[in-house]
């Protein structure tokens, strides 16, 4: 992997323990260094915060101000950790949610150095005065608006590649979007051998914060309508977990609560899996299912995951439609064999295409562009 040459200075609205080994492995690219600068999630965000060992990291004063759609965060200190760090280059959040970046890219600019915006992608880029979707009066400014947002950036780092043709379509130069696929984990080294078992043996696996809007009501359910009843593992905690038991002992009974489980603790479940589901939105085990050779099924969302997840590792359905995910999961049990080389094409995308590796690589190579 190449390296930067100068000093990078690196902000986020909050620090997510998922993140950080991500963070430190490109601070390890960085020759002069990486500063990184975030603040505090709200209480009823229930983020898991992390500390880099690499990065250098000082901590914001998040201040947040309205909800739902209206929602913006002011970060205090920002300009003071610019001039503390005096980065060489400069990474940031491209949401316009967040009101300190425009002074940011000032402080750069004033001084001849760069500012890659990094994000989901021009649907994200909502103004921040309306709430979503724009009445067909404003769809106009709002374009415009999100244009100007996001053209005073040097450069666009993209989740996904959606998102890099959401940027472009917005007038941004194709020649300085990088498309640094979204990852949470390194590159696996060996997939499992699952060898053969019986179809009506097969196992479901989610992982992942018991929430309203994971859906995992549906897959219970979905469950149930199978003529083969397959064996069904739920790994995660969260407020929805005593509704979800409640619903499991009416309907599917043998629905197996593990509770929450992280790092190594995992191993065992992705091992007895056969299929991963994510009915819902959002979700970041999707990867590290497959990095266990597993085929997934998964909501469609923002576009991180059309990247990762193909015809030939899974299924993309609709998010709330119920009948889908029956059906799909119907499929998908249909054939055991088609299943382990959907698995070994999951196992292949994550080992060369989609890791944190190649996503510092990206980063890299932005920086030196």
């Amino acid at each position: 992997m190449s390296k930067y040459s100068g000093r990078l200075g690196l902000q986020q609205r909050v620090l997510p323990s998922y993140r950080v080994p991500f963070f430190d492995l490109l601070a390890e690219h960085c020759e002069g260094g990486m500063s990184l600068f975030a603040g505090q999630a709200r209480s009823e965000e229930m983020i898991d915060g992390g500390l880099p060992r690499i990065a250098q990291f000082t901590q914001a004063k998040n201040i947040h101000l309205f909800r739902g759609a209206f929602y913006l965060c002011y970060q205090r200190g920002l300009t003071a950790w610019l001039e503390e760090c005096d980065p060489d280059a400069l990474i940031v959040e491209a949401n316009p949610r967040y009101l300190a970046t425009a002074s940011a890219v000032k402080w750069m600019h004033a001084r001849g150095r760069k500012v890659l915006g990094w994000g989901l992608g021009a649907s994200a880029l909502t103004p921040t005065h309306q709430p979503a979707p724009f009445g067909s009066a404003s769809r106009g400014e709002g374009l415009r608006v999100r244009a100007r947002f996001i053209n005073q950036f040097d450069a666009l780092l993209s989740y996904s590649q959606r998102g890099a043709e959401e940027y472009a379509a917005l007038g941004f130069p194709r020649d300085k979007i990088f498309v640094a696929h979204n990852s949470v984990a390194p590159a696996p080294e060996k997939a499992p051998d699952r060898g053969s078992r019986p179809m009506d043996r097969a196992a479901i696996l989610f992982v992942g914060r018991l929430q309203a809007r994971k859906r995992v009501d549906y897959l219970i359910r979905a469950c149930t309508e199978l003529d083969s009843k397959p064996r069904l593992i739920i790994v995660g905690d969260g407020p929805e977990r005593a509704s979800l038991e409640s619903l499991a002992k009416q309907v599917y009974p043998s629905t197996e609560f593990i509770g929450s489980k992280h790092a190594a603790e995992l191993k065992p479940y992705f091992a007895q899996a056969d299929l991963f589901a994510l009915p819902g939105t959002g979700g970041l085990a999707v990867q590290e299912a497959m990095s266990y050779g597993l085929p997934v099924i998964v909501a469609k969302g923002d576009g991180t995951q059309d990247d990762l997840v193909r015809a030939g590792n899974g299924w993309q359905i609709a998010p709330e439609e119920y009948p889908a995910l029956v059906s799909t999961i119907r499929n998908a049990l249909s054939d055991m064999a088609r299943l382990r080389r959907m698995g070994e094409e999951s196992f292949r995308i994550v080992s060369e295409e989609i890791n944190i590796q190649k996503m510092a690589d990206v980063f890299v190579q932005a920086l030196n562009a």
